[in-house]
């Protein structure tokens, strides 16, 4: 029996077949059993929605279940390396204290509540409206002006440069809004 054991040993086995110690003589029976938790798993390829890099991610995942997210090492930008944000990509859309519903806390209350996305979008919408036309001035000192200070955009570090154009143009051109930047300037 101590025989047998020591046999199973992978020093012993490593000295008697001469390897070098990362084949099967170092694996014991539990090793032997494992496989890749994405073993078996779809894979789709997207791109990292953190910053406007756009670094390739692998997306696996089994009825209906994501199992895992991975750097993809056929992408031409990463090659299969992802930052922290990317890497972390998983446990952000997995985690348990994940917010996935509007919270909305009114005037003067204490708590926070729950709305519906509908709701959320439709009150924002109304504000930004209502902002600027409390505040767009058409004309200074008989001159022009067309613009409002009193809203602002602040662009994700995702948007590529045609979005930003895009957005740069509906909020100049279409509400007046001088203060606009992005994320990835800061």
């Amino acid at each position: 029996m101590l025989k047998d054991l020591l046999l199973r040993w992978p020093l012993i086995q490593q000295i008697r077949t001469g390897a070098d110690g990362t084949g099967a003589e170092a694996m014991s029976e539990r090793t032997r059993n494992l496989r890749p938790k994405n073993q078996d798993a779809e894979v789709t390829r997207s791109i990292c929605p953190y910053c406007g890099v756009g670094c390739g991610q692998l997306i696996y995942h089994k009825g209906g279940k994501l199992i895992s997210i991975e750097g993809d090492p056929e992408s031409p930008i990463s090659r299969g390396h992802l930052c922290p944000k990317g890497a972390d990509t998983y446990e952000l859309h997995t985690h348990p204290g994940r917010l996935t519903r509007v919270k909305y806390r009114r005037p003067y209350s204490r708590r926070w509540e729950e709305i519906d996305l509908e709701t959320a979008m439709d009150m924002l919408a109304d504000r930004v409206w209502e902002s600027r036309e409390h505040t767009f001035e058409e004309t200074r000192d008989g001159e022009s002006l067309m613009q409002t200070k009193a809203i602002a955009h602040l662009g994700g570090a995702t948007l590529d440069n045609e979005e930003n154009y895009l957005i740069k143009k509906l909020f100049t051109a279409g509400l007046g809004m001088v203060c606009i930047s992005n994320q990835a300037r800061i």
